[in-house]
């Protein structure tokens, strides 16, 4: 167990940042400081008390990024009660489900998402109150809450008759063994689970997060004054870390985008926010990369000076410095997680010198397992296990050269799924480690090298393990592959292929000459994998594989076809 505890540290960073800009919704505009949003945590505390509810109790939130969603979070957490973030992109039934399994007392949700709701199939939900302008939705029983909140500004006075100062910032004990957040999975086995998460399992992210440096500046990635453009949703564990609770424990601006955007539209608030510090799924960077970049080094005067020795390095740096001023400028650090990242794409901002660096986590650590800086990460790697917070080990003979379940301990991990006894026991065993499903190997220093998941692996007739990822990242890199799963279909390793159309299109492609296209890549796929490897059958698909809100292929829904 830590000696800091997260809300604590909330308290401290609110009084010593009071003046600072804490939170800002870029398309509405509203901003408000550190002082401003404790206030608004204030009033919040005052109709939790009003409405009688208790440290443990549960608050449901959904919504698109804003403002008032994230201080509704945070009110939340400081209070001592569980906040229960839920995926926009969830269908109503499931949120629903959700809200009722987690025994949730509160609902708040954004003005479109409580439409689509029927209380009737929440039978614990007392009340809901609309997140964008704190109104009641709904009281299943009375109007205690309607009551509380028109009187909430005189209420408010009488409790601050001075009016509310930074010396009234100051919030209960909330010990580090209590649960503060549930946090449900997207669930890409199709199935979603209630990931119990303690004061403790976040403290150990945000110390990370407080201490993380590059070791050749000793600069701090997060810092007083930095900057974060916030595009992932924030009720997912990796959005929400470090887009969010690491900057406001630090003193950084946290600026919203509220979902996530066009290219265009990235590239544009990107320029105006100048963020510091960049989160990002792989997909994000794969499209600059494809979109970008590629035309530049295969067609006109860049093509052929690219070939020339010294004139490429040189090249290297206009496309660096390009590619930094896309993002603002002021970048220091791009952190990609969530999924695996194309291989291709990596190798070429490396060559380059852009600050990347790929982590790992997933909800059951609140997220963090891995990550290193920049200058110290290795290529297909996932960065370096936590010292000091997280211990990993790799159920192998040979953790450094034969892949073998990823197992953690540490301050990060969990403390189980909530009302799933046999859930937990699958994946926590007696000692506290937990079987993430993942298979990699290590090296000696703690960097993590993931190969793929343990229920994705494929086990051939002659004992051999494939690792469909592996293959996938290959077959991406082909000419006009979009995205594509690896599956085994009666015996035989079949590709599921998603192309580029719009690329198709402008290069003239018809359908006819895109299907010899992918046969061809199949027959170049082959010769670059093992003989075992080697991908019999493929499909073209017309449509995009379906998602998780990380933009993971939900694997499941295409297996055994």
């Amino acid at each position: 167990m830590l000696q800091e505890n997260l809300i604590r540290m909330y308290e401290a960073s609110f009084r010593e940042n009071h003046d600072l800009p804490a939170l800002t919704d870029y398309f509405g505009k509203k901003s408000v400081t550190y002082f401003e949003m404790a206030e608004q945590i204030a009033r919040l505390h005052l109709l939790f008390e009003k409405y009688g509810i208790k440290q443990g109790d549960k608050i449901a939130l959904i919504g698109r990024n804003n403002v008032n969603w994230c201080i509704t979070y945070i009110a939340t957490i400081t209070y001592g009660a569980v906040t229960v973030p839920i995926l926009q992109d969830f269908n109503p039934v499931d949120v629903e489900n959700i809200i009722t399994h987690s025994e949730s007392r509160m609902l708040f949700a954004g003005d479109t998402f409580w439409q689509t709701f029927d209380s009737d199939r929440m039978p614990e939900l007392e009340a809901a109150m609309i997140v964008n302008d704190f109104s009641v939705a709904y009281e299943k029983e009375g109007d205690a809450l309607a009551q509380i909140v028109a009187s909430w500004d005189a209420d408010f006075k009488a409790k601050y008759p001075n009016g509310f100062s930074i010396e009234d910032i100051k919030y209960p004990e909330v010990p580090n063994e209590q649960m503060i957040l549930l946090n449900y999975t997207s669930g890409t086995t199709g199935s979603s689970k209630g990931v119990m998460l303690s004061v403790n399992n976040l403290t150990g992210n945000m110390v990370f997060g407080k201490g993380f440096m590059n070791p050749e500046t000793g600069e701090f990635f997060l810092h007083k004054h930095g900057r974060t453009l916030s595009f992932l949703p924030l009720a997912h564990a990796y959005g929400c870390a470090f887009d969010f609770l690491a900057q406001l424990v630090v003193g950084g601006h946290v600026t919203l985008l509220g979902k996530m955007p066009s290219p265009k539209i990235l590239v544009d608030a990107m320029k105006d926010v100048k963020p510091t510090m960049v989160c990002s799924v792989p997909l994000v960077l794969e499209k600059v990369y494809r979109k970008m970049i590629l035309p530049m080094l295969e067609k006109g005067p860049m093509s052929i000076a690219m070939k020339i020795p010294l004139l490429n390095t040189a090249l290297y740096s206009i496309i660096r410095a390009k590619l930094l001023e896309s993002f603002g400028g002021e970048a220091k650090i791009f952190i990609v997680g969530g999924a695996p990242i194309n291989m291709e794409t990596e190798a070429f901002l490396r060559k380059i010198n852009f600050p990347l660096t790929v982590g790992y986590g997933m909800t059951e650590c609140a997220p963090l397992i891995s990550v290193t800086a920049p200058c110290e990460f290795k290529s297909g790697s996932c960065g370096k296990m936590l010292h000091g917070v997280m211990d990993v080990k790799i159920n192998s003979m040979d953790p450094q050269n034969i892949a073998g379940e990823i197992l953690v301990h540490g301050e990060n991990v969990m403390m189980g799924y909530y009302k799933n006894e046999e859930a937990t026991k699958a994946v926590l065993d007696d000692d506290g480690w937990l079987h993430t499903g993942d298979m990699g190997i290590m090296d000696p220093d703690g960097t993590i090298y993931i190969k793929g998941r343990c229920k994705t692996m494929i086990l051939t007739g002659t004992g051999q393990n494939i690792y469909p990822e592996e293959i996938e990242d290959k077959l991406n890199n082909m000419p006009l592959v979009m995205e594509s799963l690896i599956v085994e279909r009666k015996g035989v390793l079949t590709a599921l292929i998603y192309p580029d159309y719009d690329q198709a299109k402008q290069e003239g492609i018809d359908k006819e000459a895109l299907d010899k296209m992918m046969a061809d890549n199949i027959k170049n796929l082959n010769t670059l994998v093992a003989s075992y490897e080697r991908v019999g059958l493929y499909e073209i698909r017309d449509t995009e594989f379906e998602k998780t809100p990380k933009k993971s292929i939900k694997r499941f829904l295409y297996q055994d076809k």
